[in-house]
């Protein structure tokens, strides 16, 4: 059970993004003078990197199929824990670090050190660290143990 935690890396997010910024940066770059588009917007080879999701624990839910996995993540200044979603609830804690939670669906919402959030199953969302320290979040998942606990995009 535990080997299908090592989803919980960010790899396949980081790949993805890492691909779409340089599609992104080739087509625009492009479109301006030589060096004109690197000067003015500086586009980060990779919004994930150094992102860390830590298992802490993982245990049978009462409810059969489901599991109860609690995780730490860091996500290190200016950087993003990239789209994705979670085939259950996420309940969460922010423990230091400020974030925006950015939505596919609804307005982002601004957390703050010491703010709870919650996050309905099957939402795509990404945090982004817009604070001045990497940010540290407990996460709690309620989730079907049958998928990944991460579904990136």
């Amino acid at each position: 059970m535990i080997n299908r935690r090592l989803l919980l890396r960010t790899t396949g997010g980081a790949a993805a993004g890492a691909l779409g910024a340089a599609a992104l940066s080739s087509t625009a770059a492009a479109a301006e003078p030589a060096g004109h588009f690197a000067a003015h917007h500086p586009v980060d080879p990779d919004p994930t990197a150094g992102v860390t999701r830590t298992l802490l624990q993982e245990h049978p839910s009462p409810a059969q199929g489901w599991e109860a996995v609690q995780t730490l993540v860091q996500i290190p200044r200016h950087k993003e824990s990239g789209r994705h979603s979670h085939p259950g609830i996420e309940v969460g804690y922010i423990i230091h670090g400020d974030v925006l939670m950015e939505f596919d669906d609804r307005p982002p919402l601004r957390l703050r050190t010491g703010d709870p959030f919650f996050i309905p199953n099957g939402v795509i969302h990404n945090a982004r660290n817009v604070g001045t320290v990497t940010t540290m979040m407990l996460s709690t998942y309620v989730v079907d143990e049958t998928k990944p606990l991460v579904t990136t995009y």
